[in-house]
């Protein structure tokens, strides 16, 4: 049963707090920064001239700017070459400015262990891109950890003349240097760092406009373009529109999206450009499984909320996560309806009653879930939205957005602006959702109780403990009717341990109601596949639904082994979604299925093989690797491949490479395997395997 009482990453907000970045703030103000940059995929190396252009207004004993690990020959302070201290976290520089106006000018080298990533990808066809948010942009670029110092951005980067290369603001000009290419952007007003970004790859575009006129560029590799760009940004304008008239103009003059292969996350909304996992670059079928759209709401939402207006510290964080979350599930509506909102402000509410059981770090703290930061602090807003009107809280936001453009806010003064508008009662609000660890259950109730499909949903609920024969026929009224989808899906789960016999007229009903999403839910619960009913499960094969597709073949040649060949014929050439679910699925099916083109049998391991080497996107290599092993638990082929995948970027795919190890170490034969290929491995790969081969 899916129905509950009602009822991480742990993405921490990139930025300091500390009283020496305040204190500089306070003494000095950095106006903007230029730099000249080049990109070495090869030596995995970023470098190039930075000039910086900042105000002194009252002495300091230094001055520092972040910069993790780089080489940094001399400083040219106002035309003359100056001290200055180079830690390997900063450079401080304690003389040869002024107060006034100064200039710093200095070259700088790095091999960045995080934020900015090189990425290897087929036919050579490599990918360079960033993420400042959580890592800091000061591994690759000199700038500033703490979000309080905003300064004007412009970058000139030059890279080969087949890639395209993008990065924040406007690009002013391309132009052909020496078989290279260089790409002039900049800024006209303030960010923080951690809002810069860099993406270097082979992408096509097409661009669509607003109603106020803005330009949004997006992006996809050339292959993808004819199959993949509409699903992939569908309602992309419609989702712009609607953030522009509930909030302010966008304020960035034109705004990109970009899906870079093996992103640490869903998204990340760098200023002007977003950058976003690929998991979300689909075909029709697949969105039916796995889109965008609120991601898309998130991300663009955060181009007010986050970049244009950016929290003071952790604890304010809330701020821009649980509007951004908010902002996105109300663009959200805005394209699917009243019933889909609702739905999903339940299921966050779900997420938040489950976590507060054990997590009960309140939104205004710097160390709160992304759980709280996220869905309670969208569930906070919609309480306040509630409470004062929706008309004065849009007022309120516009106000708040308007007054604090390019500048950094606590919740005070959002609250304070909210206020002004409308009274409302500040200190209970503060009190129960931004101070309190708990969820308050029954006014969330109460808000989702208004929509009448919710009162349908929660009506169905209360009958889960009641006997199959009493509630069959209003389960046989609601497939039959157009409820809302999860009510449907809602009757199948509270049918799971019900006999065949006794539901197959309720399944049948609900396979007839063509719905993905109810007919998913049949596929995901039968346990086991009567004969009677074989056919009718065989047309999921068909489904728009790739997960669909999935399970049932799985399951098929499971249950009706006899027919595998006929279901692996039926599905030959089929991928999938983006981690190739279908594919690889059906290349271990085939391997496994005995007189099942012997031919090719070969040729199939081969490909299920490099599906998991390096170059291919980390789940396609984790998900290849899990089914290598269960082919043949002692495929040799697999173990110096789980020892590369111990260093990659993603956490889910390193995670998988060192628990497989630690228990293939247990063996004597693959420790000693281990210990062999060891000086064979690049410099990270051996300090992550013998760590492995070392633990007690």
């Amino acid at each position: 049963m899916k129905y509950l009482l009602l009822l991480c990453f742990t993405f921490c907000f990139a930025q300091k707090s500390a009283s020496d970045k305040k204190q500089q703030i306070d003494f000095v103000d950095f106006k903007s920064v230029h730099a000249n940059l080049s990109f070495h995929f090869q030596k995995q190396e970023v470098s190039g001239d930075v000039t910086f252009e900042f105000e002194v207004k009252k002495n300091p004993d230094t001055i520092s700017i972040d910069a993790v690990s780089m080489e940094i020959p001399d400083v040219t302070l106002n035309g003359k070459i100056s001290p200055f201290i180079n830690s390997g976290k900063k450079i401080k520089l304690y003389k040869g400015y002024k107060k006034g106006k100064n200039t710093l000018v200095f070259h700088y080298s790095a091999h960045p262990k995080q934020a900015l990533y090189f990425v290897s990808a087929p036919n050579n066809n490599i990918q360079i891109w960033t993420q400042g948010q959580g890592k800091y942009t000061s591994n690759w670029f000199p700038s500033f950890d703490d979000a309080n110092e905003k300064l004007i951005f412009s970058l000139s980067l030059t890279y080969a003349s087949d890639y395209t290369v993008i990065s924040n603001g406007q690009l002013n000009k391309s132009r052909e240097f020496n078989g290279q290419k260089i790409w002039d952007y900049s800024m006209d007003d303030p960010m923080s760092s951690y809002l810069l970004m860099l993406a270097i790859g082979k992408f096509d575009k097409k661009t669509i406009t607003a109603d106020s006129g803005t330009t949004s560029e997006l992006y996809l590799e050339p292959t993808e373009m004819a199959d993949k760009w509409e699903p992939t940004y569908r309602y992309s304008k419609q989702i712009f529109d609607f953030l522009e008239k509930e909030t302010i103009p966008y304020a960035w003059k034109m705004y990109r999206q970009i899906p870079v292969r093996d992103f640490l996350y869903g998204g990340m909304e760098n200023t002007s450009s977003t950058l976003f996992t690929r998991d979300y670059v689909v075909d029709s079928i697949g969105f039916n499984d796995r889109n965008y759209v609120n991601v898309n709401g998130h991300e663009l939402a955060h181009q007010w909320f986050g970049d244009l207006v950016t929290a003071k510290s952790g604890e304010h964080h809330w701020l821009q996560e649980g509007f951004a979350t908010y902002y996105a599930l109300l663009a959200e509506r805005e394209v699917f309806g009243d019933d889909y909102f609702y739905w999903k402000l339940y299921e966050n509410a779900e997420t938040i009653q489950q976590a507060s059981k054990t997590d009960t770090i309140p939104i205004l703290n710097a160390k709160a879930s992304s759980t709280t930061y996220y869905q309670k602090g969208a569930w906070a807003l919609h309480i306040l939205r509630e409470t004062v009107g929706e008309d004065n809280f849009r007022k309120a936001v516009r106000n708040y957005l308007d007054k604090y453009k390019f500048t950094n806010v606590d919740t005070k003064e959002f609250l304070d602006e909210v206020y002004k508008v409308k009274s409302f009662d500040r200190d209970r609000f503060e009190k129960t959702w931004l101070k309190s660890g708990k969820f308050e259950v029954a006014e969330a109730l109460q808000s989702l109780s208004k929509n009448q499909f919710m009162r349908d949903y929660f009506e169905l609920g209360s009958l889960a403990d009641k006997p199959f024969a009493d509630k069959k026929n209003r389960f046989m009224d609601v497939l039959h009717s157009d409820a809302y989808y999860p009510i449907k899906q809602e009757v199948i789960y509270q049918s799971i341990e019900i006999p065949f016999e006794e539901k197959k007229e309720l399944l049948r009903a609900a396979m007839a109601t063509k719905d993905v999403e109810v007919r998913q839910v049949v596929a995901q619960t039968l346990k086991k596949i009567p004969a009677e009913f074989q056919s009718e499960y065989e047309s999921l094969l068909t489904d728009a639904s790739y997960i669909t597709r999935e399970i049932t073949l799985n399951a098929l040649c499971r249950e009706f082994p006899e027919k595998r060949s006929f279901y692996l014929d039926q599905t030959d050439g089929q991928i999938g979604l983006n981690d190739k679910n279908i594919r690889l699925l059906w290349l271990t099916l085939a391997l496994k299925t005995e007189g099942y083109r012997p031919d090719k049998k070969a040729a199939y391991y081969d490909e299920l093989l490099a599906n998991a080497q390096p170059g291919e996107e980390g789940s396609v290599r984790q998900s290849a690797m899990q089914k290598l092993l269960f082919i043949d638990k002692g495929d040799s082929n697999v173990l110096p491949l789980l020892a590369k995948a111990l260093v990659h970027q993603k956490w889910q795919l390193t995670k998988f490479a060192r628990d497989t190890i630690r228990e293939k170490l247990k063996l004597t034969n693959t420790r000693k395997f281990y210990e062999e290929l060891l000086p064979s491995l690049s410099a990270d790969e051996q300090v992550q395997l013998k760590r492995l081969l070392d633990e007690k």
